[in-house]
């Protein structure tokens, strides 16, 4: 029965308490949200945390949702703004750790090699500025249209065309440093 509901129909009932629509909910979209949380961290275990992180918070976000707007772009807005959060806690916990002596120089040694041995890609996106990534990551891993990507980053469909063209010519210019001699 509650297949044939629309996920803003769940969403505003789980926002009303309805247990079992929340329960519904995030059975359809669990999966998503993982896949995307693990192309914008590059890293599952990261990527874990954060959807886990999101599955927390998500019975009291969805007092915010209005029903004005696809479920998907709004939980995309929400993991986006999730993601950004974890990474400003992170620079701030590193930036707070650099002082631990040698134990913190011999994980952060360890935390290098271990991102030296991951795809390419994965490293070259995580160079790439936060709106960057977090652009190619919703039109090109997720396969939102410009204009949906958008209404999930709250820009103009210009501006998204615009970081995916910026994105491009990083990606290249890493890719050529790498390959001179």
């Amino acid at each position: 029965m509650r297949m044939t509901v629309s996920d803003e129909q769940l969403a505003l009932a789980s926002a009303a308490g309805d247990r079992s629509a929340f329960s519904v909910l995030l059975a359809r979209h669990y999966d998503r949200l993982f896949a995307f949380a693990m192309r914008m961290t590059g890293d599952r275990a990261e990527a874990e945390d954060l959807t886990q992180d999101i599955c927390m918070a998500l019975p009291a976000k969805l007092d915010g949702f209005r029903g004005d707007a696809k479920f998907t772009t709004w939980l995309y807005r929400v993991t986006v703004n999730a993601a950004h959060d974890r990474r400003r806690r992170s620079a701030t916990h590193d930036k707070a750790a650099g002082g631990w002596g040698d134990w913190e120089i011999t994980r952060q040694a360890a935390n290098r090699e271990e991102a030296e041995a991951r795809d390419w890609l994965v490293q070259a996106m995580r160079a790439l500025p936060d709106e960057l990534r977090d652009t190619l990551t919703l039109t090109l891993g997720e396969g939102l249209s410009q204009k949906e990507t958008a209404a999930v980053l709250e820009v103009s469909e210009g501006t998204v065309a615009w970081r995916v063209s910026e994105a491009k010519r990083h990606l290249k210019a890493i890719h050529a440093e790498e390959e001179q001699p």
